[in-house]
């Protein structure tokens, strides 16, 4: 990472066309890298699962994330905004830390010791859908028709992927791991819709949340008893998680939403993260991909493009 991320907050967008179009490259170079650290977070959980409990993979992962935000912090020189962010939210921060790394990263990766990784991430990835549906009855908003027809879409390819393409007989191999990379997005959805209520810089709020989580973690570390020295190929892929995939990827994705004139010129991008992910889990974790993933993944992704209102633009585009 560059300066830019380190100064984008305060230099904006960058004057005259010359100015744009080098933001526009860096925001497009920012936002691929952040694409690519999520696409292989999917592999990295069910490697690191071999060697880790859950709680064990979780709880390592948030203390290397929480000192990487430790140093953007300091780095930033945003450190003495510590205490007034604590002091005027502290309520809001122990309700974010809770819901995340605590109770979301614990149920995702229960979903990912119980399922297949190419189950479990496009599961994972409706959380969109989840976060437009509850912003109906927790910010008041209207619920669009889009919305609608983009969750039966959506859900049609969770029901897909499922039931491995056995919809007539609607068996489920692992109901309680679809349970809860379902209930993930749920709770990731939660995470947002309560981060709508606090402002502030994106790297204190998240260093505040991850230290509200720890001593959850802590406390279920030692309620369970659920620790043992892990093997190096556990620490190393605890360290990774905690690194792009609660860390380094954000910040990437922040400084690429701050880099462009437009974030319709990046927001796209996320769309080719679940398909590069299928292809790192079928050559790194040896999966091999069932037609009934790439078919439900189709429709999930669909259904988000229908909620992003990206066909809608599509089809008006070629009618001009």
């Amino acid at each position: 990472m560059s300066s830019d991320i380190r100064s984008a907050d305060s230099s904006g967008a960058a004057s005259g066309q010359v100015g744009h179009g080098n933001g526009n490259r860096r925001a497009t170079i920012f936002a691929l890298l952040a694409v690519l650290c999520w696409s292989t977070v999917a592999s990295a959980f069910k490697l690191s699962l071999q060697y880790l409990s859950p709680l064990q993979l979780v709880t390592i992962a948030s203390v290397v994330s929480t000192l990487l935000m430790a140093g953007v912090v300091l780095w930033q020189g945003r450190w003495n905004e510590i205490g007034s962010r604590w002091r005027a939210s502290r309520g809001w921060f122990l309700a974010l830390g809770f819901c995340n790394p605590f109770l979301y990263y614990l149920v995702l990766f229960h979903a990912y010791e119980l399922l297949p990784a190419q189950q479990a991430q496009p599961l994972n990835y409706t959380w969109g859908v989840v976060l437009a549906l509850l912003s109906v009855p927790l910010l008041k908003q209207k619920l669009r028709r889009q919305d609608l027809l983009a969750g039966l879409v959506c859900y049609s390819g969770v029901l897909v992927i499922a039931t491995q393409g056995n919809l007539l007989e609607l068996k489920f191999e692992q109901p309680f791991g679809v349970a809860l990379a379902l209930l993930s997005t749920f709770i990731w959805s939660c995470y947002w819709l309560l981060n709508t209520r606090i402002g502030g810089n994106a790297a204190v709020n998240l260093l505040l949340t991850f230290c509200c989580g720890l001593p959850w973690l802590a406390a279920a570390v030692w309620w369970l008893g659920d620790w043992q020295w892990p093997p190096l190929e556990g620490w190393a892929g605890a360290v990774y998680v905690g690194l792009f995939e609660m860390g380094i990827a954000f910040l990437l994705w922040q400084a690429a939403m701050l880099s462009c004139d437009n974030t319709a010129r990046i927001s796209n991008f996320i769309y080719l993260s679940p398909p590069l992910s299928l292809l790192l889990i079928a050559l790194l974790v040896g999966e091999k991909i069932h037609v009934a993933t790439i078919a439900g993944l189709a429709l999930i992704l669909l259904g988000v493009a229908i909620q992003q209102g990206l066909l809608r633009r599509l089809l008006l585009k070629t009618q001009q």
